[in-house]
């Protein structure tokens, strides 16, 4: 008989959120693949998000990437060379406190690994992205998001924060409802078409004749599965796209993002991440310290 191993915890192990959906909601997200939530983030939070988003933009955190600029430049010169920049949680203490947002969190609780029976609800972050998408900028060809960031278990998620109005005009998400269902991933090629999108790679060889627009309100959270197809289109209004898009998964599950030297792919497991809900099963191995650095991402509109 196999042995079982019991790992103790103590109470304040566990991270509490509130969970508000319903069963219903529940098993349609992992029919679709995607639930929107309206009003979610309250206008004063989306408020502080913006204006965390200057601040990074002007370099006022101590970070390589984000030098800081001449207090003369408007905001709209500062924000016009940026599309995305990831992991600003590693520097904003503001974007860390979204990252564990309750509200968001206790969605994700109930939402990140229902598609497993015995699951408890635990959740990790392991990812930030600010998009600012400012006008003119491109978007990004049909992708999933599993491609870059493996689980072992299907349960990454996104958690896509629109800071404000997102349409088909300024270049909101559009998704395939049930496209996540089989755990396939698509190849990729270069789409060659830098104007529409920016220089990721594009999946290809699934029917998009089912694609829909997910246009939201400033609050509105998009929830969707890492298998999900999903992109955005260049935003052709005169308006920004700002989105803060964190990605979580199933806290049980091992994290090989990435493979080190002496490592197996069947026991990587990064652990630059931040427990959000439930309990870290692998608290034991430590959490490793974030780099004060990001990443920035840009496409061929901030090149001139």
């Amino acid at each position: 008989m196999a042995s079982t191993i019991q790992i103790e915890r103590s109470a304040t192990d566990w991270i509490d959120v509130p969970r508000t959906l319903s069963k219903e909601q529940v098993s349609a997200f992992v029919d679709n693949g995607f639930h929107v939530q309206p009003d979610l983030v309250a206008r004063e939070e989306i408020d502080e998000l913006k204006a965390d988003t200057m601040k990074l933009a002007r370099g006022e955190y101590p970070c390589a990437s984000l030098q800081p600029v001449a207090p003369d430049l408007s905001d709209a010169d500062v924000l016009a060379r940026i599309l995305c920049i990831h992991q600003p949680h590693f520097v904003s203490p503001v974007m860390q406190q979204y990252v564990r947002h309750a509200k968001i969190c206790g969605l994700l609780s109930q939402l990140a690994a229902a598609h497993l029976p015995h699951w408890d609800g635990s959740v990790k972050c392991m990812q930030s992205m600010l998009f600012v998408k400012p006008p003119g900028f491109q978007g990004q060809a049909w992708h999933q998001d599993e491609i870059y960031i493996p689980t072992r278990d299907r349960s990454l998620i996104g958690a896509w924060i629109a800071l404000d109005d997102a349409t088909v005009k300024n270049g909101c998400l559009w998704v395939i409802p049930g496209s996540h269902r089989n755990g396939y991933l698509y190849p990729q090629r270069p789409h060659g078409n830098p104007d529409e999108f920016d220089a990721s790679n594009e999946s290809f060889g699934f029917d998009e004749t089912d694609a829909i627009p997910v246009e939201v309100k400033s609050g509105a959270v998009v929830f969707f599965n890492g298998y999900l197809l999903h992109r955005s289109l260049k935003n052709r209004s005169n308006i920004y796209r700002r989105v803060l898009v964190n990605h979580y998964c199933n806290a049980w599950s091992l994290l090989p993002w990435g493979v080190r030297p002496g490592e197996h792919v069947a026991s990587a497991d990064r652990r630059t991440i931040v427990p959000v809900a439930g309990t870290d099963p692998y608290a034991w191995k430590g959490i490793e310290a974030p780099p004060s650095e990001v990443y920035l991402r840009q496409c061929k509109a901030a090149q001139g």
